[in-house]
């Protein structure tokens, strides 16, 4: 974030910002591998110690859902986002709504079966992003600066694909398991209304984001996309560990986030003051704003879960049971 702040660093057209070192690709990889590799074993090293529920659950899928705008974020480095072969920052938007939207859909599924489903998108996707920071840290950004012969660029490729996998093994997967559920009155068998109560906040961010950067004055998503991108992933965060904690507890899920609150008081500000300076300004302390709101709630839940649960957050107590969900 700090090397590559604005997307620039693979763009010809901007000398002015320094190329990424290639090693940084590689320690992204390494990063990426192994939390993913610990991702995939915590809940086995959890029953072994006798550790296992919620608390674990709420840990493992919180993060997870804040990675899940992290990682593309730092994967838009390796194409840019003004020369010949990046897609521009709009495209991009899209494109963080379809990874995350991915994310969220497996959870919406669990709140109504009871059953998290992940699919195997969700591991091809891993690797793929493994592969793709390691090749870059081997043989630089250049690597992916190419068209195929009928013009269409890598970045389009990797796109069309991500496109591709929610279409074919997300949506349609969650949607015939919740089918299947009411069907076969395995589920929750909540009425329709609350049944979709999940979705209401996580379209309202989009419409709410969509409207910010459609109508700002000053086109605040050309101006500093990183800022929007890192708003979107946090407050997206927040609904996603808020849903997690009503399927956990088997509660009704909250339809609204609060932090819509300071969010659309900034786009009502920006629109009022008309200055772009300004509204780069109430951008980055928003920015600040939601991120310590979520790290100040998840602090707090893990706390209250920690003492519900009489566990310590980081050491295992000796002799500790097995928790119920």
């Amino acid at each position: 974030m700090v090397l590559d702040y604005s997307f620039y660093a693979t763009d010809v057209d901007h000398p002015e910002v320094a190329p990424l070192p290639n090693w940084t690709f590689m320690v992204a990889a390494i990063f990426i591998f192994l939390a993913y590799t610990l991702d995939g074993i915590d809940g086995k090293q959890a029953r072994k110690t006798g550790t296992s529920g919620p608390l674990g659950e709420l840990f493992d899928h919180g993060l997870d859902s804040y990675s899940a705008g992290f990682i593309p974020i730092a994967m838009y480095s390796i194409f840019g986002r003004d020369n010949p072969y990046s897609m521009d920052v709009y495209r991009f938007f899209f494109m963080m709504w379809n990874i995350v939207t991915n994310f969220y859909t497996s959870h919406f599924e669990k709140y109504n079966t009871g059953v998290l489903f992940l699919p195997w998108a969700y591991d091809f996707s891993m690797w793929g992003t493994i592969i793709v920071f390691a090749m870059t840290g081997i043989f630089g950004p250049e690597l992916w600066q190419f068209k195929l012969d009928n013009g269409i660029k890598t970045s389009t490729v990797f796109e069309l694909l991500l496109y591709g996998s929610a279409i074919v093994s997300n949506v349609p997967v969650v949607t015939y398991n919740i089918y299947k559920s009411y069907r076969d009155k395995t589920g929750y068998m909540r009425p329709l209304s609350e049944a979709i109560r999940p979705l209401i906040a996580f379209f309202a961010l989009f419409l709410i984001l969509y409207t910010w950067i459609t109508i700002s004055p000053s086109r605040i998503l050309e101006r500093d996309p990183r800022v929007i991108y890192l708003i979107l992933g946090t407050i997206f965060s927040n609904i996603s560990c808020r849903l997690i904690v009503a399927q956990m507890s088997n509660t009704r899920c909250e339809a609204l986030n609060w932090l819509f609150v300071p969010l659309i008081l900034v786009i009502q500000l920006s629109l009022l003051i008309k200055i772009a300076v300004l509204e780069l300004l109430l951008a980055y302390i928003l920015f600040i704003f939601v991120t310590a709101a979520h790290i100040h709630y998840g602090t707090c839940l893990v706390r209250q879960m920690c003492r519900h649960f009489n566990r310590n957050c980081f050491t295992i107590k000796k002799n500790a049971s097995v928790e119920k969900d």
